[in-house]
């Protein structure tokens, strides 16, 4: 247990640059808050609706405020099988907040909570880029910074979703690795069972950069029978049970009677229908006026379908690879290119000031352009000082490690197309990508080509802090 603490605590050159960034990030969270807490924090029997109706940052969901308040397995179990256990002792908080002072707290709950992420992504990448990359320390504090000065790392942090957890889960995932790598150690049975716990209980397809982790790290001891069944094969299949036992508990009960609530809702409407058209109609055939009024419920299904397909999350919406419970998520239509250069690598990093935080799924265009060439030139660079830290680190099996994570989803939203339509808001899975990679870079420069690579990415880290964060205050205030 002593070990598993050791991680968390703070070492001395870590304090004042972890204190400043966790500040920064606590001044940015704030803002939703405030923002939000006039509509959130009154305790009502109809939350949910009130949630829905008030919240919009981009494409997160604020189903963590749904289960602070009032504990369910709200989010997808198949891909978030333990998230909401991981949920319940802050629920019991709010809990204890709410009864004490008469307001619902979750907005607060989880604003901590996001706060805790974000300060601990901040120590696991300045960890890494210190004792894993070998960085001094001004230029780790200054690749640390950077990373945070990415758009969508920022907004990750202000927004109540999963993805403000997934982050440090991650990062600390690459940096027990990054140790054992560098003193040639195995990652143990329980360690590898731990991090799958943590990152595939918050979300599955992260799982398996667990066992990636622990291939790049134990080698051939990897395929070795007793670890392959305990370490791999156990937790997988016990993870997956236990997202089937969820859905039955939980989910398919829930269903159930969400379907039988809105078949009866239905047939309401269907019979006032009727019984409306019967009492003005001078028909006096029953058949005759059933047809009738089968036909104006037809119409009106029709016009609702056709106005449905009208609407944001079905205009950026591609076509799937093929029909099924998950390859229906998949996308093969909409163009990889413009993404990439919009989206991927463009409101990742640097937000649109037009659309501001708009959600796909409601009213943002599939692809927003910026309204100036140099934002191009930004990117550009980024993009650049990222592909040269790969080809510079291309000996680093630590790297490799890195980019294999990147690989993973960039093959599932560029590949498949799993949220493609707003990949960004999936960049804390594998943004921290673009500082490491380019921190190899500046590991290998040396004399003056090295303090004028510092000051080019010191200068665009407080570009880039400048931009994204009063981008961010604006859309709040």
């Amino acid at each position: 247990m002593k070990k598993i603490l050791d991680i968390f605590r703070l070492k001395q050159e870590e304090r004042i640059p972890t204190l400043v960034a966790t500040l920064l990030m606590a001044a940015l969270i704030a803002l939703p808050i405030y923002a939000y807490s006039d509509a959130l924090t009154p305790v009502s029997d109809n939350f949910r609706k009130i949630v829905i109706a008030h919240f919009r940052i981009s494409g997160f969901d604020p189903l963590s405020y749904l289960v602070l308040t009032d504990w369910g397995t709200f989010y997808n179990v198949y891909r978030h099988p333990l998230l909401a256990f991981f949920m319940y002792p802050p629920y019991l908080l709010n809990q204890a907040l709410t009864w004490l002072t008469g307001h619902n707290c979750a907005i607060y709950v989880m604003g901590a909570l996001q706060l805790l992420c974000s300060c601990y992504s901040f120590v696991f990448m300045y960890r890494i880029l210190r004792e894993i990359i070998g960085l001094k320390r001004i230029e780790t504090i200054v690749m640390s910074y950077y990373l945070f000065s990415l758009a969508y790392v920022m907004v990750t942090f202000i927004s109540p979703d999963h993805f403000a957890m997934s982050m440090p889960v991650l990062m600390m995932t690459l940096y027990i690795s990054g140790i054992c790598i560098k003193k040639r150690r195995a990652l143990t049975i329980w360690q590898t069972v731990l991090l799958f716990a943590l990152t595939a209980g918050i979300s599955l397809n992260n799982g398996l950069k667990t066992f990636m982790a622990a291939l790049f790290c134990n080698g051939k001891r990897f395929f070795r029978l007793k670890y392959l069944l305990l370490a791999v094969i156990a937790p997988s299949l016990l993870i997956w049970l236990f997202a089937r036992f969820e859905y039955r508990k939980f989910v398919w009960p829930a269903e159930m009677a969400r379907k039988e609530a809105k078949m009866k809702k239905d047939k309401a409407w269907r019979d006032k229908v009727y019984t409306q058209y019967r009492d003005t109609t001078k028909l006096t055939d029953t058949a005759q006026i059933r047809a009738n009024v089968n036909q104006y419920i037809n119409q009106k299904i029709s016009a609702k379908y056709k106005r449905d397909h009208q609407k944001a999350w079905m205009v950026n919406k591609g076509k799937p690879i093929a029909k099924g419970e998950f390859m229906s998520w998949t996308d093969k239509t909409t163009s990889r290119w413009e993404t990439i250069v919009e989206n991927l690598f463009g409101e990742s990093i640097q937000l649109h000031s037009k659309h501001l935080l708009e959600d796909t799924l409601v009213q943002r265009p599939l692809i927003v352009k910026y309204g100036a060439w140099y934002f191009y030139c930004i990117e550009l660079i980024v993009v650049l000082l990222f592909v040269c830290g790969i080809i510079a680190g291309a000996r680093s099996r630590f790297l490799w490690l890195v980019m294999s994570f990147f690989g993973f989803d960039m093959l599932l939203h560029m590949g498949l197309g799993f949220g493609i339509n707003e990949v960004y808001i999936m960049s804390a899975h594998w943004i921290y990508a673009i500082p490491i990679a380019t921190s190899c870079l500046l590991k290998r420069s040396q004399g003056v080509a090295r303090h004028a690579l510092l000051v080019i990415l010191t200068l665009l880290t407080i570009y880039l802090w400048s931009y994204n964060a009063t981008l961010v205050v604006q859309y709040f205030t």
